[in-house]
């Protein structure tokens, strides 16, 4: 079989591949559809510089929460502001801090947000001032006015935004084809081509960030790698891929996702997606450190890895013959738990998609995971996916 190694030249045009095999992973996309354009980057430094300089503003400090004051006007019913030890001047609070004091002192954020100012303030020091005495870490930052952007707890270990981002630059350069690491390019479903030159724009980015998080995709796909050959003898082309995701407010864990594909839609579909493998770090009292020696180096270990293990594991998947017969292809699935009518629908999925029924470990994880992109719910859609990733395992 003919691989495409790390060190070939890259394409200069698109290439023909088959999203019908693997999963389609539908996260980046989500991210795309909700992003607003200020929320949107053209570039890894533009994005950089961004979250740095709010980071470079911003004050961390640990105050008792019964000693925040919280402050309304009858004159502006819409203002409510805060005062912490420590700042001599009022501070207004974001949408996601307010959401973190209500939870603090138990109280509904979304019915508090539809009070005026001055009831939904009463409430809100009432629950302060009631609660038992905690300390919690507050987050302020200054850009025109000041703001707290974040109320977490005592042990809360900060990774920030920027130090997500400059890992991924270390790798990445700029993230607009400096480097192997890029935006990626789009699949035209016309001719089934995945074009990897598509200028980067607030539409076609996939780096983003608001005042609570940061997210980034980010592909190889002017390198592909030839992993066998398909039904008509074209070769099966991947590209390697990743997104991370970051919150220095509270909002999410960070995590980092790794996997190869074979196309990237508009809508930022990742479609014809294997080996997904994911990592994530709570922002606990050591996950500074854990990020460092972690979360960074596996990164960047992926970033240099060789294709070899993930060809010769579906090279390996499809050698692995496991059923001559229809009966040994029911009992196959059968003795793994899934239904009779599941059995059916997977085999002849193969056979419509391969024009011959499965054999292979490979043919079946096809198989298994076209069902999987059937299903409308997404914990069955795992179950399924969960064990077509067993079956490729036990074969490499």
């Amino acid at each position: 079989m003919n691989t495409v190694t790390l060190n070939q030249q890259p394409v200069s045009s698109g290439y023909r591949v088959d999203i019908s095999r693997g999963q389609r992973i539908g996260r980046v996309s989500s991210e795309w559809f909700s992003r607003p354009d200020d929320e949107r980057y053209l570039s890894l430094t533009a994005l950089h510089e961004a979250v740095r300089r709010r980071a470079e503003s911003a004050t961390a400090r640990t105050v008792e929460s019964r000693a925040v004051k919280v402050e309304a006007s009858r004159d502006d019913a819409e203002r409510l502001a805060l005062t912490v030890p420590g700042r001599d001047e009022p501070v207004s609070s974001t949408h996601w801090s307010f959401g973190q004091l209500c939870s603090l002192v138990g109280a509904p954020a979304s019915y508090m947000r539809q009070l005026p100012a001055p009831l939904a303030g009463i409430n809100l020091q009432h629950g302060l001032l009631n609660h038992r005495a905690e300390l919690v870490k507050t987050l302020e930052a200054e850009d025109g006015r000041v703001e707290l952007r974040a109320v977490t707890g005592p042990d809360y270990g900060r990774i920030w935004d920027h130090e997500l981002v400059a890992a991924v630059q270390r790798i990445a350069g700029d993230g607009t084809g400096d480097t192997r690491w890029k935006v990626p390019g789009v699949l035209d479903w016309a001719t089934m081509t995945h074009n990897p030159f598509v200028d980067v724009t607030a539409e076609t980015t996939t780096l983003y960030a608001s005042d609570r998080d940061v997210f980034l995709f980010l592909v190889d796909d002017t390198h592909p790698i030839e992993a066998g050959r398909l039904a008509d003898g074209s070769p099966d082309l991947y590209f390697r891929g990743f997104y991370a995701w970051n919150s220095e407010v509270g909002s999410k864990t960070l995590g980092i996702a790794s996997f190869y594909l074979r196309a990237v839609c508009q809508n930022r579909n990742l479609w014809g997606t294997e080996n997904f493998e994911e990592i994530t770090i709570r922002h606990s009292k050591f996950a500074a450190q854990r990020f460092a020696h972690e979360a960074a180096p596996a990164l960047t270990s992926f970033a240099n890895s060789s294709p070899a293990p993930f060809v010769a594991g579906i090279k390996a998947a499809r050698e692995r013959v496991v059923a001559r017969t229809d009966e040994d292809r029911e009992s196959f699935l059968r003795k793994r738990g899934f239904s009779k009518p599941e059995t059916a629908t997977i085999i002849e999925t193969v056979l419509n998609e391969e024009g011959r029924p499965p054999e292979s470990i490979f043919d079946f994880v096809q198989g298994i995971t076209a069902l999987a992109r059937s299903k409308a719910h997404q914990d069955t859609r795992l179950e399924l996916e969960g064990k077509a990733k067993k079956l490729m395992d036990r074969a490499a």
